[in-house]
């Protein structure tokens, strides 16, 4: 079933090519026009994404924010001509998830929304398992054979990706966009760096190799 998203903005064109941009990218979209419609639609069907405007006709959009946060843990993304910090941290102490400045990029905005689904994802029970290698995404607890493996969120995320589909090649482009997302701007090798750190730590009782490097394409979760 298609996410469900809900735009407050007033501005009738910036709503209508947000609409017509998200339903293209398979998204349900609903359009409310000020705050309090925005409201009543979100009690009367919870989304799961609300993109905010803040400068609304009647009820400020930050107060707008405040009462969908109290309401429940819907991912917010604040898309504004306000690009002050203060602004920022308003939106974001109001409850917000993200801010997003007006003029943008409707790829950026993709991937924000892409990378605030994926956190509002409730993970799965089960316990990932290949080879003598197990994760659980609930306790965030990783095993390899008899001992625990201490990893960080960040390797963590990334050993789960290779988890969820093994012995697939996965390119540097489909980890990256999976584990780092947009607001990545570090190394461009981190991922190479981050597989590096990955292996030592599963590898440190003298384990067998289990992320292979493919070379000029990615890497695979695979045996030998």
């Amino acid at each position: 079933m298609p996410e469900d998203i809900l735009i407050i903005e007033d501005d009738a064109k910036i709503a209508e090519f947000l609409r017509r941009g998200l339903i293209y990218e398979g998204y349900t979209v609903r359009v409310a026009r000020d705050g309090g419609e925005g409201l009543a639609m979100a009690r009367e069907k919870a989304p799961d994404l609300v993109i905010l405007d803040l400068m609304l006709p009647g009820m400020d959009g930050l107060e707008v924010c405040q009462r969908l946060r109290a309401a429940s843990e819907v991912p917010i993304l604040i898309l504004t001509a306000r690009g002050r910090v203060a602004d920022r941290v308003a939106g974001l102490d109001k409850g917000a998830d993200d801010y997003l400045v007006k003029p943008f990029a409707f790829e950026e905005l993709l991937a924000r929304i892409r990378a605030l689904m994926r956190r509002r994802a409730p993970k799965d029970r089960e316990v990932l398992t290949f080879a003598d290698l197990t994760l659980d995404p609930a306790t965030r607890r990783v095993h390899r054979g008899g001992r625990e493996v201490e990893l960080t969120a960040r390797e963590f995320d990334l050993l789960e990706y290779f988890l969820r589909h093994p012995e697939q090649v996965l390119t540097r482009e489909q980890i990256f966009d999976t584990v780092w997302g947009y607001d990545f701007l570090g190394e461009s090798n981190i991922i190479e760096v981050y597989v590096r750190y990955l292996r030592s730590k599963l590898e440190a009782a003298g384990e067998p190799r289990l992320i292979q490097t493919v070379r000029g394409v990615g890497y695979a979760l695979r045996e030998g």
